[in-house]
């Protein structure tokens, strides 16, 4: 058991003071969008006499024996605290095949990884987990198409916008909804007014009560940070989430997503590939959105956690890279086991106190700390009273 520094990421999306407020630590007036607990090469965590990543290459039985055999010698999860002040991007992540094609592409065709034309960034796919630690707002899937039309009826501006809506409703199947959604992101300047025709007549029904009032507000929101881009318009096909504290999204390979505000938990596949659809400066690979996106409607469900045994609670994902959970400690439990045995894990107190035991040594973890447990630490106990998450591989 070792006490885990994270690294500071700078978005200008996020926000001053809720990860510092976490952390303990004073506001510095900049934006601090996440903090990262893990082992990416980008940005990797600190211990005790230096990196994570360091940490593990001196001694890869820390990771585990199937995880090693799955992944290789490197930890195949991260973990971050997200807090966005405003929407981010659209985006997507891919699969594992299409991370390993896509970057075996790139790399043959001699595109540097910090060029902005690189799409994939490593060969790893990117699926994640949004845990809510506050009330968090965020844009998931594609709604129904016809339930869409209707919305932008609701506004006032259906007829405004045949030309680029029309194939919701006109045609059946994911193809008319990635022929709308292209459509949207590849306005030519004349057309841009239904932009500004869209978020003037949104502005006319911001008060409203019901689906029509949230729609509208969704494109003033987005107007406000992203002024009469076409993004807008690709954003409102999707839906509006959301999450109370403990809830959580899930984003498979694939699903379209931009997270608009709010504090969280966020863990993922140890990969930085993005591919993004809209409300950016960044470089769009159309190609590649067309190629990767689920353009199937559909809601995401939004999940709560199952207990698993006293005191731990699991998120249920189909990954294999990881596994999330949240611990509730205090005296009624008494100690509790820390999960994820035979694993490399971490763990992050975001409430309370806690104490780590693992028979042979003690760690004092007060909020906004980390640990890194080694896969040979098998029986750890945390006691106290606090709210940890932790993750761990999902093979073991």
């Amino acid at each position: 058991m070792q006490p885990l520094s994270g690294t500071v990421q700078r978005y200008a999306w996020g926000t001053h003071d809720a990860i510092p407020a976490l952390l303990g630590r004073p506001t510095d007036g900049q934006p601090i969008a996440e903090y990262w607990l893990g082992a990416h090469s980008s940005s990797p965590s600190l211990l005790e006499g230096g990196t994570l990543v360091e940490h593990i290459a001196s001694g890869p039985r820390v990771l585990g024996k199937r995880s090693r055999e799955a992944f290789g010698e490197q930890l195949p999860y991260l973990m971050k605290l997200l807090s966005a002040r405003h929407a981010l991007s659209l985006q997507a992540h891919p699969s594992r095949e299409q991370a390993i094609d896509g970057f075996a592409r790139e790399t043959r065709a001699g595109i540097p990884l910090d060029s902005p034309e690189r799409t994939y960034k490593d060969s790893w796919p990117k699926p994640e987990i949004l845990i809510a630690l506050d009330e968090f707002h965020t844009l998931a899937g594609f709604r129904n198409p016809h339930e869409t039309a209707a919305l932008f009826a609701g506004l006032g501006v259906a007829e405004e916008l045949e030309s680029v809506i029309g194939p919701l409703t006109e045609r059946k199947g994911p193809a008319a909804m990635a022929e709308v959604f292209l459509d949207v992101l590849s306005l030519d300047e004349p057309r841009r007014r239904l932009v500004n025709e869209t978020v003037a007549a949104a502005m006319h029904h911001r008060d409203d009560g019901g689906e029509v009032g949230e729609f509208a507000r969704t494109a003033l929101e987005l107007d406000a940070v992203f002024p009469a881009d076409p993004g807008i318009l690709a954003a409102l096909l999707m839906n509006r989430l959301l999450l109370a504290p403990g809830e959580a999204l899930f984003v498979p390979a694939g699903m379209m997503h931009a997270h608009l505000r709010g504090t969280g938990v966020e863990i993922m596949a140890n990969s930085d590939n993005v591919i993004r659809g809209g409300l950016t400066s960044k470089h769009i690979d159309v190609s590649e959105l067309v190629a990767v996106v689920d353009f199937d409607p559909w809601l995401p469900e939004v999940l709560l956690p199952r207990q698993t045994r006293r005191g731990v609670f699991k998120y249920e994902t189909p990954c294999s890279e990881f596994e999330a959970w949240q611990m509730s400690v205090d005296s009624e439990t008494g100690p509790v086991r820390v999960p994820g045995r035979g694993s490399a894990r971490i763990l992050l107190v975001t409430e309370g106190h806690c104490l780590l035991d693992d028979g042979h040594s003690r760690l004092e973890l007060p909020r906004g700390r980390a640990a890194f447990l080694s896969a040979e630490e098998r029986d750890v106990y945390a006691s106290g009273t606090a709210t940890l998450y932790g993750t761990s591989s999902g093979i073991r």
